[in-house]
């Protein structure tokens, strides 16, 4: 029986229009593991995300996922002119518990709290999103993911824009996460940030160049 937390892929195979965007790319992502997803761009790194957590369509191919209604996919698309609270953005996390007309519950309410001061936001949950930084507003998106509790974790250049201090307040959630046996995700342009903390790489360029062990895997990004 599969472990709950992991993702197996069978040659999943995304097009947009004629293009291709992932070729046959198989592989599994153990329970538990904690991967950076590295490439060019346009190697397909956000579209693999996008099918394991099924917002695309697959030309071919199947992406097994058991914990597909416990996964958390880190997405920074959101109107920052929409009137929206930090305390509101990070509740989005508890959506299950209160659906769309439902107050939050005094346990939710901590819980929110509890997130915000994970990732140093205390004091801040009643400013709007569109008056903070993009850090702070990084921040807020990691502790919605934390709010959701989720088996499976995606993450798509969780760190972009954001400032040294942020980065390393972020990189510490990951660690938490992947210590608590979480499967976390995350495409990353940095190499030696993946080298430094990631001890499994897929390389992509469409296809599956090599996937395993970091310090095997990044030979093959430079070649």
């Amino acid at each position: 029986m599969r472990a709950e937390g992991s993702v197996l892929l069978r040659e999943v195979t995304v097009r947009y229009g004629r293009r291709v965007a992932l070729e046959a790319v198989s592989g599994e992502f153990a329970s538990g593991s904690l991967t950076a997803v590295i490439g060019a761009n346009g190697a397909g790194k956000s579209t693999l995300l996008a099918a394991i957590a099924g917002v695309v369509r697959l030309a071919g191919g199947a992406v097994e996922c058991a914990a597909r209604r416990r996964l958390a996919y880190l997405l920074s698309a959101i109107d920052r002119d929409y009137p929206l609270r930090l305390a509101e953005l990070i509740a989005l996390g508890g959506w299950r518990e209160i659906g769309a007309f439902r107050a939050p519950r005094s346990t939710l309410r901590q819980r929110i709290g509890a997130a915000a001061e994970t990732v140093g936001l205390s004091g801040r949950l009643e400013r709007s999103i569109g008056e903070i930084s993009v850090g702070e507003f990084q921040r807020a998106l990691f502790a919605r993911l934390i709010l959701q509790d989720a088996t499976v974790i995606l993450l798509d250049e969780p760190f972009a824009a954001v400032d040294a201090q942020t980065m390393s307040v972020l990189l510490d959630q990951i660690t938490r996460w992947h210590e608590e046996g979480r499967t976390v995700i995350a495409v990353l342009h940095d190499l030696d940030l993946v080298q430094a903390r990631f001890p499994s790489t897929l390389v992509l360029a469409r296809r599956c160049l090599v996937w395993g062990p970091t310090e095997a895997a990044l030979p093959a990004m430079a070649a």
